[in-house]
C-alpha cells in the first residue's frame, strides 16, 4: 500500500480571487481616479483583467478605497443604501451615486443617533416635542415664527454676532439646547484626510422622536451652513429624514425641499425685517455685503429674498445668482482652529458630554465611546472629558 504524498505547502504569499467589477465598483464610489491607484498598487489594472492579488494587498487596496474588506468577496458591485431619501433629485435628474465619504458619514452619524436614543429611553426623556409638529400644508411663514419661538433664534441673535463662525455656533447650540443633536463636520468622523464634498451635499436630517439629529457638511462657507442647518431643522418639524444639497437658483425640485427651502428663509431672513433694511438705489453688491452681514446669511440667500419680496426681476435675481455662487465656491473655509472647539461642533456638545458621562458610569464602554466619537487615544478622551467638567 503506498502512502500518498503530503500535500505540498503553497509557495509565496497567499492570493484570492475577486470580481473585477467589485475592483471597479470600489475605485469609483472611493472617488479616486486609476491612476491615482496605479501609484500605490502597480498592478491594478492587471487584477482588472483578472490576475490575482495577494491577501495583504487586497486588504490595503481595501483601506485606500474606504471599502469594507468582506464587500470584496461579495462577487459583484454592491448598492449603498443610505436608509434615508434622497432630497438632491431635481426634475429630471438623478443624484450621483453617494461616494464612500457620505455613505460612512451618514452611518456613523445613524449609529450616534441609536446610541442616544436608547440613552434617552433609559433616562425617561420626554419626547422631542417639535419633532413632526409641521405638515406640508403648513404655512411657512408661520412654521418659521414658531421655529423661531421655539429655538429662541431671532434676528437680533445674528445681526449682534461679529461673524459668521459665531452666528453658526449659536445657532447650533440653540438647537442643542432645545434636543436636536447637531453635528458640522467637514470630513468623515476625525479624518482630515476625508474631506466632504460641499457640492455632493450639503447637509442631512435623522428624525426621530428622542434623538432628532441634523448634520451639516463643514467643508461648506459658513454663510451657507447657517442656511443648511435651517434647512435641515425644517426637516426636524416635518418629522421626516432625508439628504439635501439645498439650492435656492429656482423653485423648482422636490416639493419637500421648496418648502423646507422656504421656511429656512423665513426664519433667516424674514420679509418683514428685510423690508425695514433695505435701501432704494443702493449699488446691488454693497446692498448684498450689508445684508448678508446683518442676517449672517449668504449674498445667495439675500438675493433669493430681494427675489421674493419684488425687488428683483427674474433675468436680473439669476444673472446675479450665478455671479455670486462662482464667487462663493472660492471662499470654502480652511481647517485648522482650536480641536476641541472642532470636536464639539463635529460630535455636538450634548451627544458627547452625555456619551461621556455614561461611560464613566460604566454603562458604555470606552472602546464603543471612542468609535462613537471618532477618536482612538484615551488622552483625547480625557480632553473632551475636562471640556465638559466631568471626573
Amino acid at each position: 500500500m503506498t502512502t500518498p504524498a503530503s500535500p505540498q505547502p503553497q509557495r509565496g504569499p497567499y492570493r484570492v480571487s475577486v470580481n473585477p467589477a467589485t475592483l471597479r465598483w470600489a475605485q469609483e464610489r472611493s472617488g479616486k481616479d486609476v491612476e491615482t491607484l496605479e501609484r500605490r498598487f502597480p498592478k491594478y489594472r492587471e487584477w482588472e483583467a483578472g490576475t490575482k492579488p495577494t491577501y495583504r494587498q487586497l486588504q490595503l487596496f481595501a483601506n485606500a478605497t474606504y471599502t469594507p474588506f468582506g464587500a470584496l468577496f461579495s462577487g459583484g458591485p454592491l448598492t449603498d443604501d443610505l436608509g434615508i431619501a434622497d432630497f438632491r433629485t431635481t426634475t429630471g435628474k438623478q443624484p450621483r451615486r453617494p461616494s464612500a465619504h457620505l455613505v460612512d458619514t451618514v452611518y456613523l452619524c445613524q449609529r450616534r443617533q441609536d446610541w442616544y436614543h436608547e440613552y434617552a429611553v433609559e433616562e425617561e426623556h420626554d419626547p422631542v416635542e417639535f419633532v413632526g409638529s409641521a405638515s406640508l400644508g403648513d404655512d411657512p411663514a408661520q412654521v418659521a415664527r414658531n421655529m423661531s419661538s421655539t429655538l429662541d433664534f431671532r434676528v437680533r441673535d445674528r445681526s449682534d454676532v461679529p461673524n459668521w463662525t459665531l452666528a453658526v455656533r449659536r445657532f447650533a447650540d440653540r438647537a442643542d439646547a432645545k434636543g436636536v443633536l447637531v453635528m458640522i463636520s467637514g470630513v468623515v468622523g476625525n479624518n482630515t484626510s476625508r474631506v466632504l464634498d460641499p457640492d455632493e451635499f450639503r447637509g442631512f436630517a435623522l428624525s426621530d422622536d428622542l434623538a432628532p439629529l441634523v448634520f451639516v457638511n463643514g467643508a461648506d462657507a459658513k454663510a451657507a451652513q447657517m442656511f443648511t442647518l435651517a434647512h435641515e431643522l425644517a426637516h426636524i418639524w416635518l418629522g421626516n429624514s432625508g439628504l439635501s444639497n439645498t439650492t435656492l437658483a429656482s423653485s423648482e425640485g422636490h416639493r419637500t425641499e421648496q418648502w423646507c427651502n422656504q421656511v429656512a428663509a423665513e426664519l433667516l431672513v424674514p420679509l418683514d425685517a428685510l423690508r425695514s433694511q433695505y435701501r432704494d438705489g443702493e449699488e446691488l453688491r454693497r446692498t448684498l455685503q450689508r445684508l448678508a452681514t446683518h442676517f449672517k446669511v449668504s449674498s445667495l440667500v439675500v438675493l433669493r429674498r430681494l427675489r421674493d419680496a419684488g425687488y428683483l426681476s427674474h433675468q436680473r435675481f439669476r444673472d446675479a445668482y450665478d455671479k455670486e455662487r462662482k464667487r462663493m465656491a472660492s471662499t470654502r473655509p480652511s481647517s485648522g482652529g482650536n480641536f476641541l472647539r472642532t470636536q464639539m461642533a463635529r460630535t455636538g456638545e450634548r451627544f458627547s458630554r452625555d456619551l461621556i458621562a455614561h461611560t464613566l458610569s460604566l454603562q458604555t464602554l470606552p472602546m464603543d465611546a471612542y468609535r462613537l466619537l471618532a477618536i482612538k487615544k484615551k488622552a483625547t478622551f480625557d480632553k473632551i472629558k475636562t471640556y465638559h467638567g466631568l471626573h
